[in-house]
């Protein structure tokens, strides 16, 4: 029979498969570091749930097949670099900090220090162990960026699973376990409202209180947390009434994202309008300028200018700078700060009797963001 992790495997494994993006034809160069195939990818998705499934069971008390299907969308999205550095680093927390792209704001010396410093003061409960991992993780949670969706409902307690009970609480999942899931089970969209295989950190939602009971209140918090002492929606009864929340949801994924608790009997309705995540790391767009052909005189040396960057190509600009003359000898290259709209040169010396061409142009590159 086969053990918890090993059939988490095999579930992550499968939908990994479903929720890879279709790839151009042709494999991935295996020689290029900063490309994955499909095969490469799930290969390392299964050596990183194989790694850490079993700790996610114990210390975040979150199943292994759970937390590897719902770890599905950070593995599609993943840089390369920043996948093959997790699988050595020697912590979870910073195993996941690296997969996220933040692992140079976590050592693993870090977490097991912070460990050693907070565990005998907070006693050595699994409970204990999650909430300072958690603590330690922190740049998950920060530094996020917004990514407005359509907004869809997720959540329709008038469809499915009736109204919440007075001074009762219930867990929904907020963002799909992977691509082509659905809502359907919490009365929400037949879609995955384009909130699967996100990464999400947050989420913004619609919270609609219809026809309470009573005057009171809900509270909307993440799972896994102590509900806190504030009112999400405030309503009177027979409202509906709605108000937007920004909710966490827990990072490493749970089997739940979110809670709603309500003091009074009440229908809940639920709208994603957008997310929280970390910024992906993204390689540097980059064009070369045109090249331009100078004459240089016998026996002199001189530079000349090469042509400007277009608008926005300014994060990094490289001069090159060659020549066919063997008798011509660079004398370096760099920014020519004293001509307005020329960022780079070459300089040459020409040790020949006759005059030789030379050749000169930029790279430009720029942040092309998320």
């Amino acid at each position: 029979m086969s053990s918890p992790l090993f059939r988490a495997l095999a579930v992550g494994a499968l939908s990994f498969c479903i929720a890879l993006p279709v790839l151009a034809a042709g494999p991935a160069r295996q020689d290029d570091p900063g490309m994955l195939s499909p095969q490469q990818r799930g290969a390392l998705s299964r050596q990183f749930v194989k790694k850490w499934g079993g700790y996610v069971q114990r210390v975040y008390g979150t199943p292994a097949s759970a937390w590897s299907q719902r770890m599905v969308s950070t593995f599609v999205v993943a840089d390369p670099g920043n996948f093959r550095n997790a699988l050595k680093r020697e912590t979870f927390e910073g195993a996941l900090a690296e997969l996220t792209g933040t692992g140079h704001r976590l050592a693993d010396a870090q977490v097991i220090d912070r460990f050693a410093r907070e565990a005998p003061s907070r006693g050595k409960s699994s409970r204990t162990a999650a909430q300072i991992g958690a603590k330690a993780l922190g740049s998950t949670t920060g530094d996020l960026v917004f990514t407005a969706v359509t907004p869809c409902r997720i959540v329709d307690t008038r469809v499915a699973g009736g109204a919440i009970n007075a001074n009762s609480s219930r867990s929904f999942l907020g963002v799909a376990i992977s691509a082509g899931t659905n809502f359907t089970s919490q009365g929400g969209s037949s879609t995955d409202c384009g909130v699967a295989a996100v990464g999400a950190s947050a989420i913004a939602i619609n919270v609609t209180a219809v026809t309470p009971s009573g005057a009171g209140f809900a509270t909307v918090h993440k799972s896994g947390e102590t509900r806190p002492l504030a009112a999400s929606v405030n309503y009177t009864t027979g409202d509906i009434v709605n108000n937007t929340v920004v909710v966490g949801i827990p990072n490493p994924l749970a089997i739940t994202d979110f809670v709603i608790y309500t003091f009074a009997q009440s229908h809940y309705v639920v709208d994603i309008v957008g997310y929280y995540s970390p910024p992906q790391v993204t390689q540097l767009q980059c064009i070369d300028t045109a090249i331009v052909t100078n004459t240089i005189a016998a026996n002199a040396s001189t530079f000349y200018n090469n042509p400007a960057c277009p608008a926005g190509y300014n994060a990094a600009v490289t001069p090159y700078c060659f020549t066919n003359a063997s008798t011509v000898f660079s004398k370096g290259s760099g920014y020519n700060s004293n001509t307005p709209g020329l960022a780079t040169f070459c300089a040459w010396t020409n040790t020949s009797a006759s005059p030789q061409q030379v050749f000169g142009g930029s790279v430009c590159c720029r942040v092309p963001g998320r």
